[in-house]
């Protein structure tokens, strides 16, 4: 049975993060302190004491979980991943771990991308909503239709359960196209901006310079990446990846069934919370499910 390491995206963070582990392991405190020195503020004292706002802060949440994920990674004794997968932002997480990039080159990345999407997002307002109880080529075909407003699937999540992204208007259009289709809820999300959409454009050029000239080695094994689904260990086709990913859907749900498909039988969560284990259990309830 082969071992799948998942790492989660924005969304998991939570008050107190890493503080176990910061005052439990040496190797885990060395990689802290490292990022407060590459960061250039003590972002570990708004992790373990910062409130939930100042958690949602782009240009926090991405790092801390970020950190969070590669720490506990490197300090378990038995991370021998056979595939490895992570959740937009985590897909960095997951590079790291496999030993794509480094953690000071892929805190750098990190930091780089929460900047340029909190850039991009104040260029023009836009927001997302989750769409639950609905085929995605319905959600695809309705999206597609609305062609004077930018709106796009942007997360497949699981089965039952697409994300949209786009304009405030094209979004809300969308949602109620949406409802009238017969999705069970269609809710607006309290997220910054578009992720995962053309909106993110201006993002995208801006990470790609910093990707280009990062320093990538090939990982010890598969990753299976958001934009296409599909395992690679080429590093010319994982930077092009990360790069597109700013504006391409997160497959989250391909990326799953092409992993188990490929022989993983044991899924392990790599990061704070547990939200990637319930989309997995949606995705393939066959396949054994735990956390680091």
């Amino acid at each position: 049975m082969k071992k799948a390491y998942i790492f989660p995206g924005q969304g998991s963070q939570f008050k107190g993060m890493g503080l176990d582990l910061y005052q439990s392991s040496d190797l885990a405190k060395s990689l802290f302190d490292k990022a407060n020195e590459i960061l250039g503020f003590e972002i570990t004292k708004v992790m373990f004491e910062g409130t939930d706002e100042e958690l949602k802060q782009t240009n926090v949440t991405q790092p801390a979980i970020f950190i969070h994920s590669v720490a506990l990674a490197q300090n378990s004794s038995d991370f021998t991943p056979d595939m490895v997968a992570g959740h937009s932002l985590g897909e960095f997480s997951a590079l790291v771990a496999a030993g794509g990039l480094s953690f000071e080159q892929g805190l750098k990345l990190v930091a780089k991308r929460a900047d340029a999407m909190q850039k991009a997002c104040e260029i023009r307002p836009s927001t997302m909503a989750a769409i639950l109880g609905l085929d995605d080529k319905t959600i695809e075909d309705i999206c597609a239709s609305i062609t004077d407003e930018v709106v796009v699937p942007a997360n497949y999540n699981c089965p039952g359960q697409v994300v949209i992204s786009g304009s405030i208007e094209g979004v809300e259009r969308a949602c109620e196209l949406l409802k009238a289709a017969g999705a069970k809820r269609a809710l607006l999300l309290q997220v910054g901006g578009a992720f995962h959409s053309p909106l993110m454009e201006p993002a995208r050029e801006e990470l790609a310079a910093a990707i280009h000239a990062a320093e990538f080695k090939s990982p010890v094994c598969p990753i299976y990446q958001n934009v296409n689904a599909k395992p690679s260990t080429d590093i010319n086709i994982i930077r092009e990846n990360l790069i597109s990913q700013l504006t391409a859907p997160v497959r989250w749900t391909q990326s799953v069934e092409a992993m188990v498909q490929d022989g993983a039988g044991l899924f392990i969560e790599c990061g704070p919370g547990k939200v990637l284990q319930g989309l997995v259990k949606k995705i393939a309830n066959q396949v054994e499910l735990k956390s680091i």
